[in-house]
Formats: structure tokens, C-alpha cells, sequence
């Protein structure tokens, strides 16, 4: 069974994409290690990388040959300053040569170094191949971004794309909705604590509460960053930043100097119900424009999908509870990463193999059931709203304009938050028994929906919006 941390489904990253970003920053991580353990790494010449299908199709507006000089250039997602993205690679433009892994200058051209393969390769749409000259002969490694920042190296013809198998050490190995439920009646806990007793099986609750909290600070903060800044957002469909005008709209003149201080201001604004909509979505669209600008942000499951999660929490801790702490956060976003793994195991979070339902309606789902539970739901309750909020988000495609993660994508982030809260309440004022759809069947569906959905509908702006609407028009 594959074993999967809450804090694999939740990783802090720079934007704008999980899969076509992170993911390819990561496999070149991952390169330099396999480099390094073969003792390849100080022969290696001539580097290349090849990017196939989805990666290729998008990969200019989700920043992919960014991702991919980046990594090879050793930087680390989680704390390089984003601020230096943009020298770092004009250095490398400019100059034609890479500070391999920050130990050694190469010759890289990056119009003829990285190549963009339209060809799909037939283990995932998103495959990447980095090749090296060692020794006068050309080595190969090819890795796959399969959603969520995850990336494997696995070519065998018959394992299926959306399930590698790992060892799982878990105590309470969960694969469906209804193992979860088995050890929550077999413990008599909540969803929250028996993810927490799975977590403590691999690391202490210290560290558990110290990883909680910096994911949570992180949220908080690209939240924060993306309602205080104003302007166009880069890669040439000019859209312009909407959160910093809503957000002033709705703060009014409330004073404050930092985002916990930020928090208790927005407790004493006005909360009537279209406030409570617009801030919403406020929060959820603050998170997506700092991703879309190559900003730092948490997958959840996925960038694409980053801001409902923190906008649902969010929503809790300044509307529906005031007293809500640490403690909160941590029930939260246990319940939310052991839902997306749940999808990631029986389905898949990539929007290239699923379309955007396979984001967008993963995040839904985790934040309705996260809330569910915080709101007093039990672990049947709890299932159903995520079974809720996936069921309305069924068939949902990916079709960004221009390949960049902007239109429909950012206001589909504050979409899934309203839809989430909703899912949540319909299944706290509902019997679990009378359910007619259960969680797994709908994880299941939502697989099948994927493998239907036609490729022009997966992440590679080949079909929708992406087609029906052009950057002349914008």
C-alpha cells in the first residue's frame, strides 16, 4: 500500500504549477543526486533536458524551464528568496553557462538545452528526461511529475501511472474512505487523530507541530502577500491583481502591522453573508496570484490549487471562530492531507492525467472535510463532505489560457472554498446513513471520469478556454 505523510501532501514551493514547476525543479534535484551517488556528477558535460507532453504542451507558461535551470542550478523551492528568480535566470540567458548544483560553471544554452517534445511519453503526460555526456557517452534519466510536486522514476509497461507502489509504515494504513472510518470506530478517535497517530509513527509530534506550523505560516503569508499587492500579473495575459482591491474594500481603515495582527483586524470587520463570500474569496484569490507570479506557496494538493485550503481555514479562524488557535490549524490540515491522499491513491491529483477535477475538486474536498470535522462533524460526516464537494466538481477540466495558471484558474480556487464550506454544512445537517454516493465511489468515478476526459482537456491548452480565447483578445 502506498504510505503517504500529510506533509507530502502538503509541501511548500515557488509557483505557479505543482506538476509543471516544482515537480520538474525537483527531478532535477533528484538528477543530481543519481549524478552524485554514481560519482557521475564532476564528469558530467553537455547537459540537456528533453520535456514531453503536458510539461512541454504548458511548460513555457507554467514556468517550466525556469523550474528545470533552477533546480539544476541547486536552488531549494522552500527557501531560496523568490526575489532572485528572475536574475538568476537572466544570468543564465545571458551568459549561457549554469552554476551546476551552485559547484560547476557549464556551457547551457537554454534555447537549445532545454527542448520541448510535444510527443507524450506512455507512462504519464508529464515526463522529463535529463541527459549528461560522461566519459565521450551520453547518459540518460528520465522521471516522471506525476501531480502534487511527487515525482517518481518508474518506467515499468505495467504499472499504471497513478499508483507507485511504497513500503507503507503507517500503524493505520489507509487507502480508502472506508479504512479511515474502520480505524476511527476500531480507536473511537476523530479523522484528525488517527492521521496524528500514523504521522508520530515517523516523527515526533514536536516536529509534527514545528512542519504544521511553518506550512501554516507559509499560507498565512502568501494570503497576506497577495491582498497587499496591487498590479499585473506576469506572463502577457495582463490580468490584473483583484485581491489587494477587494481586501482594502473590505478592511476598511482597521489598522494593523503584520498577519497575526492581521487576523484579529479582519475579526472586527462586518460579517454579513456577502462579506463573508467576498472574503472567501479574497483570501483564495491572494494565495493563486502570488502562485501565478512565481511566489511561495503550499500544494494543496496542488499550486494550481493552493488557495482554497488556506482560504477555508482561514474562514474558520476569523468567522466562524475567534478563539481558534494552533490546535485548529493542526486538526485541519490533518484531516485535509490524510483526504488527499486518499485521492492520490485512488485516483490521481494531476491535472494532466485528470484535468483540473483532479485539483481543484481534490482541494474542495480536503477543506470541506477538514471544516466538517472542525465544526464538530463526525468521521461519517466528515467523508461526506468531501464526497459533497468532489461530486460537484466532477469533470472539471484544465484549460488555461496561454498555458499560464491564471484564467479560469485563480477565481476557480475561490469557486472550490465557497463549495467546500457549503459541502461541509450540507453534510453537518445530514444523516451519514441515508448517503447515497460514499467517498470511494466517487474517488473511483473520478478516475474513470479522467481516463474518459479527452487529452485537449488535460493541462494542454489544446481545448476550452484555452482555445476559445486568445492572447490577442486579452
Amino acid at each position: 500500500m502506498e504510505c503517504i505523510s500529510v506533509f507530502d501532501m502538503l509541501k511548500i514551493g515557488v509557483g505557479p504549477s505543482s506538476s509543471h514547476t516544482l515537480g520538474p525543479w525537483r527531478a532535477a534535484e533528484l538528477w543530481i543526486k543519481e549524478l552524485k551517488a554514481s560519482q557521475k556528477f564532476d564528469k558530467a558535460e553537455n547537459i540537456s533536458v528533453n520535456l514531453y507532453g503536458s510539461l512541454s504542451l504548458t511548460g513555457k507558461g507554467h514556468a517550466t524551464d525556469y523550474a528545470v535551470m533552477l533546480g539544476l542550478s541547486g536552488m531549494d523551492p522552500e527557501t531560496m528568496p523568490t526575489e532572485n528568480i528572475s536574475q538568476i535566470i537572466s544570468d543564465i540567458k545571458n551568459t549561457c553557462t549554469i552554476n551546476f548544483n551552485q559547484e560547476r560553471q557549464l556551457e547551457f544554452n537554454p534555447q537549445t538545452q532545454i527542448v520541448f517534445n510535444k510527443k507524450f511519453l506512455p507512462f504519464h503526460a508529464n515526463g522529463i528526461r535529463f541527459s549528461a555526456t560522461i566519459n565521450g557517452r551520453k547518459s540518460h534519466a528520465t522521471y516522471y511529475s506525476i501531480g502534487g510536486g511527487f515525482v517518481v522514476q518508474e518506467e515499468r509497461k505495467t504499472a499504471k501511472a497513478n499508483k507507485i507502489i511504497f513500503n507503507c509504515t503507517f500503524p493505520y494504513p489507509i487507502a480508502t474512505g472506508n479504512d479511515l472510518l474502520k480505524y476511527c470506530n476500531q480507536l473511537n478517535k476523530s479523522v484528525s487523530k488517527v492521521v496524528l497517530e500514523n504521522e508520530k509513527s515517523i516523527r515526533s509530534e514536536q516536529n509534527i507541530d514545528f512542519e504544521l506550523n511553518r506550512i501554516w505560516n507559509t499560507m498565512l503569508e502568501s494570503m497576506y502577500l497577495g491582498c497587499h499587492t496591487e498590479g499585473i500579473l506576469p506572463g502577457g495575459l495582463n490580468v490584473k491583481r483583484r485581491a489587494n482591491n477587494i481586501h482594502n474594500n473590505l478592511i476598511g481603515d482597521t489598522t494593523y502591522n503584520n498577519p497575526v495582527e492581521w487576523i484579529y483586524a479582519i475579526r472586527n470587520t462586518e460579517v454579513k453573508f456577502r462579506q463573508i463570500i467576498k472574503w472567501v474569496s479574497c483570501f483564495a484569490l491572494a494565495v493563486n496570484e502570488v502562485n501565478a507570479s512565481l511566489g511561495r506557496v503550499v500544494t494543496a494538493p496542488t499550486n494550481g490549487s493552493a488557495g482554497v485550503i488556506p482560504a477555508v481555514l482561514m474562514y474558520y479562524l476569523v468567522i466562524e471562530n475567534h478563539d481558534g488557535n494552533f490546535q485548529d490549524i493542526k486538526q485541519f490540515l490533518l484531516v485535509a492531507g490524510e483526504i488527499g491522499s486518499i485521492f492520490k491513491k485512488g485516483a490521481t491529483i494531476s491535472a494532466a492525467m485528470g484535468g483540473c477535477q483532479a485539483e481543484i475538486g481534490v482541494s474542495s474536498a480536503m477543506a470541506a472535510g477538514a471544516l466538517c470535522e472542525l465544526l464538530g462533524g463526525s468521521p461519517e460526516q466528515v467523508l461526506m463532505a468531501a464526497e459533497i464537494a468532489m461530486e460537484h466538481h466532477l469533470g472539471l477540466t484544465c484549460d488555461p489560457i496561454g498555458g499560464l495558471v491564471q484564467v479560469p484558474c485563480i477565481e476557480r480556487n475561490a469557486m472550490g472554498a465557497i463549495k467546500a464550506i457549503n459541502a461541509a454544512e450540507l453534510a453537518l445537517d445530514s444523516d451519514p446513513e441515508s448517503a447515497k454516493v460514499p467517498l470511494d465511489k466517487v474517488v473511483a468515478t473520478m478516475w474513470e471520469t479522467a481516463k474518459d476526459m479527452n487529452t485537449k482537456y488535460k493541462e494542454t491548452s489544446e481545448g476550452g478556454l484555452a482555445v476559445g480565447v486568445h492572447l490577442t483578445d486579452c
